[in-house]
């Protein structure tokens, strides 16, 4: 479950500058806008710098603050519909902190919260007993399925010199932004959240937006961050190894990753030039996780592919020759920067080079091949700082680029099958209104060729009736409603055929062999041992033979989940062509909960 902040108390002068009230109200009102609310305060620590992140999936979420005393202290979870009276409910689930000392003499608090349930309101507040924050108010949505989050520029709080001017920038975006995607499900950095990386007044700046405690927070580690651990002290990021990209004795490092709705993001600190580190971290969660995602995506500070000052400078050319073999191998399709302070949207790279000659600048619409991979530069998110695009012609790599000195955001919009980036203007210019439109492109995913997806639905048990239809796309299999059947859910379907050819001269031996995943829907699944099949040769020619049937695995053995022969040739097969197909046979246990259910068809070419 999750928090959000409270009344900023008052902390001595010598630490921070601040305009935080003391914590000495009564009477508890919870705001579910996300203002502060009061708490009983009966002792003197004051709590401050509270900071809702994103957890390991989406069940989780990441709690971050400071306290001025190292006290004992908790989060507490509830869900909001427990609130009566404005009254935090007694019954809330409690999560005990861990942290330490800060680098500003202060103690930092760390809470992941577990178990959240999806489409539900929570509330939360930290601290202890006598002494609790402001009550916060946070929503899940539904964990799997389309959704959108917001990427934002480096807020660099106190780069120009006014943290004042640059935190009402910074607030104003965020508001702009979460007015215009209300369903927001992340707010994603690019790193640089403050100019001076142990400044505690510019911290509290960066985290003063209420937005920060209702929508959960992806840190990214910059330039301006990486010189104090105050970075890894503020923010609790997920899955996070410190070997990985490692900071120093003073300074904050380290590699983090989380999925949120089967997409997997990876963020990497690029102030470390440890590529050999950096490779072998990314390498080991993509093959840990990479099947989960139907999606990747890569973030770090340092663009590589950008369009002002420091696209030339000596560390950016060095990740550029290290870096983009390795994005492209992994299959990452997005890789989200910052540092530069000007937008800049790339062609489709691979392995460092543009993967398509005939891409046109601009093109609204991309469709990546393998290692295919897009890169995007944000440009400031608050306004504290700009930099001029240098129009170099040896800058290849720029699709797009925009410096129009205002501050801008970015929104990603991901479903199964496409990612839309739109970049916007938090801010008018001219004509081009708050939220007109910078730059867009879809990246348009790829289809597979050595794959096929089944689905059946699985009727209510009580259901009288039962559908049929057929897809009709080499996409998808679908074997319609199952029906019942003795004592199982019966489904049919044909699998869609499989042409191969053979004109090597010498006949060498070969075959097609399947596998099939489990069946899944949202969190429940069953076996795709279920699923049995009779091969056939639907054409004949280049003397192919269809495999033996499987049977379901209903009544016992593993059906399609372990590999099955399809179709083959003999060594010295006559030249030629066939179609192969099978029948499918889905057997379904009566226990199986009701839903729409999905496997992948695995298919393997041997010679």
């Amino acid at each position: 479950m999750s928090i959000n902040g409270k009344p900023r108390g008052v902390k001595p002068v010598h630490k921070r500058a601040s305009v935080r009230c003391a914590a000495a109200i009564i009477s508890l009102t919870v705001v579910f806008s996300g203002g502060a609310v009061a708490a009983n305060a009966a002792d003197s620590t004051t709590l401050t710098d509270i900071v809702l992140g994103v957890g390991s999936d989406d069940s989780q979420r990441n709690l971050a603050w400071y306290s001025s005393t190292d006290t004992a202290q908790v989060a507490q979870v509830s869900l909001a519909s427990k609130v009566v009276d404005g009254v935090f409910p007694a019954t809330a689930t409690s999560f005990t902190a861990t942290g330490g000392l800060t680098t500003s003499n202060e103690y930092n608090r760390f809470v992941t919260v577990t178990g959240l349930k999806e489409n539900t309101d929570y509330v939360y507040r930290v601290g202890s007993e006598g002494n609790w924050s402001a009550t916060s108010k946070f929503r899940t949505q539904d964990f799997d399925g389309d959704f959108n989050f917001l990427f934002f520029g480096d807020p660099q709080i106190g780069s120009s010199g006014n943290v004042a001017n640059d935190t009402a920038g910074w607030a104003d975006t965020l508001n702009v932004a979460t007015s215009a995607y209300p369903d927001a499900e992340m707010l994603f950095s690019a790193g640089d959240q403050v100019e001076s990386a142990n400044s505690e007044p510019q911290y509290e700046a960066f985290l003063s937006p209420n937005q920060l405690r209702q929508i959960p927070f992806v840190a990214t580690n910059g330039n301006h961050d990486v010189g104090s651990k105050a970075y890894e002290q503020h923010f609790n990021t997920p899955n996070v190894d410190r070997t990985a990209g490692a900071g120093s004795a003073t300074g904050s490092g380290g590699d983090y990753w989380f999925i949120h709705k089967d997409v997997l993001f990876m963020n990497i600190n690029s102030n470390s030039r440890d590529f050999t580190s950096h490779i072998k971290w990314m390498t080991d969660v993509v093959a840990a996780h990479g099947a989960e995602a139907k999606w990747s995506m890569l973030a770090f500070h340092h663009s590589i592919y950008s369009p002002a000052v420091h696209a030339t400078d000596t560390d950016a050319v060095d990740r550029r020759n290290n870096l983009p073999t390795t994005i492209s191998n992994l299959g990452i399709d997005v890789v989200l920067q910052g540092h530069d302070h000007a937008y800049a949207r790339s062609y489709l790279i691979r392995n460092g080079q543009k993967a398509d000659a005939a891409e046109v600048a601009g093109a609204d619409s991309v469709v990546p091949g393998p290692g295919g991979v897009l890169y995007v530069t944000a440009n400031s998110s608050s306004g504290s700082k700009y930099y001029g695009l240098q129009n170099k012609p040896e800058f290849w790599w720029l699709s797009v680029q925009n410096q129009e000195q205002v501050r801008n955001y970015t929104a990603l919009e991901v479903t199964d099958d496409a990612i839309n980036i739109k970049t916007l203007r938090s801010q008018a210019n001219g004509a081009m209104a708050v939220n007109s439109l910078v730059d867009q492109v879809t990246i348009n995913k790829a289809p597979e060729t050595d794959t096929q997806e089944l689905q059946v639905t699985v009727p209510k048990a009580d259901a009288g009736e039962f559908g049929w239809s057929i897809d009709g796309t080499n996409a998808l299999v679908d074997l319609g409603t199952a029906t019942e059947s003795g004592d199982h859910y019966a489904a049919v379907g044909t699998l869609n055929p499989i042409r191969v050819t053979d004109t090597r001269v010498a006949g060498p031996e070969w075959s097609i062999s399947a596998q099939v995943s489990d069946f899944t829907s949202g969190s429940t699944s069953f076996s795709g041992k279920y699923l049995g099949w009779t091969p056939t040769v639907v054409e004949a020619g280049g003397g192919a033979v269809a495999g033996a049937k499987v049977e379901s695995g209903f009544e016992g053995g593993n059906g399609l989940s372990v590999s099955s022969t399809l179709g083959s040739a003999a060594t010295g097969h006559a030249r030629g062509s066939a179609k192969l197909g099978a029948g499918l046979d889905l057997q379904i246990p009566m226990d199986a909960t009701d839903g729409t259910y999905k496997a992948t068809v695995t298919l393997t070419a041997l010679s």
